[in-house]
């Protein structure tokens, strides 16, 4: 995907510190004090421009939740969409990479991670780049408390059986499998924006509930 260039992005994210955190190599964060409480932290690996993870702030004010995102150009979509959302408290940006959890994230820190319409990286020689290849279980597994839980939503087919196959594969217990989510929408399902334009179109959303077995 070629992402636009917002050459004023850089500036605008430096004007909000207080709702947009960057990794720092070999800077470990306290989130207990970033938040200034000890409630559950959820974390969503890839949060895009934002919808799925305000959303969730705004409906579950005693959970903490973190949005991850790599790309600059992006994440200062979701930056605009917190302040229209008067910044919740229990929310915060991270303009870091997935894959680094573990400098990230104390052992055992989280209560859950969601993984939303990830990139299915289709090719087989690209498999150990996707969210649910068993080199990012292991990732996930180190800094989730125990049973702990991975909460994944695609429009892919062939990545959400590889996602079960992988999931199962390392042990994990699955919970909530959904061929079509939408069919049965569930009240408390908060959609990302790639969600709304899949469905749009009539395409199924899979769904799934995964817990590590620790």
């Amino acid at each position: 995907m070629r992402l636009r260039n917002k050459p004023w992005a850089k500036d605008f994210m430096a004007a909000h510190p207080d709702v947009l955190i960057h990794e720092e190599e070999g800077a470990t964060i306290d989130w207990k004090s970033v938040f200034a409480n000890e409630n559950p932290i959820h974390v969503e690996v890839g949060t895009g421009k934002g919808q799925f993870i305000i959303g969730m702030a705004l409906a579950n004010p005693d959970i903490n939740y973190i949005g991850i995102e790599h790309f600059d150009n992006v994440i200062v979509s979701a930056l605009e969409k917190v302040i229209e959302a008067e910044k919740p408290s229990n929310l915060r940006l991270l303009r870091g990479n997935g894959a680094n959890l573990e400098d990230l994230f104390q052992k055992g820190e989280l209560d859950r991670i969601y993984l939303n319409f990830s990139d299915p990286w289709p090719k087989s020689r690209h498999a150990k780049r996707r969210l649910t290849h068993e080199s990012f279980l292991a990732r996930y597994e180190k800094v989730l408390k125990q049973r702990g839980e991975i909460h994944f939503k695609t429009d892919n087919r062939k990545l959400f059986e590889y996602s079960l196959v992988s999931m199962s594969a390392y042990g994990m217990n699955l919970q909530e499998v959904s061929l079509d989510l939408h069919a049965e929408m569930p009240e408390d399902n908060i959609m990302t924006e790639y969600e709304e334009k899949f469905s749009a179109k009539g395409q199924p959303i899979y769904r799934l509930e995964a817990m590590f077995n620790n």
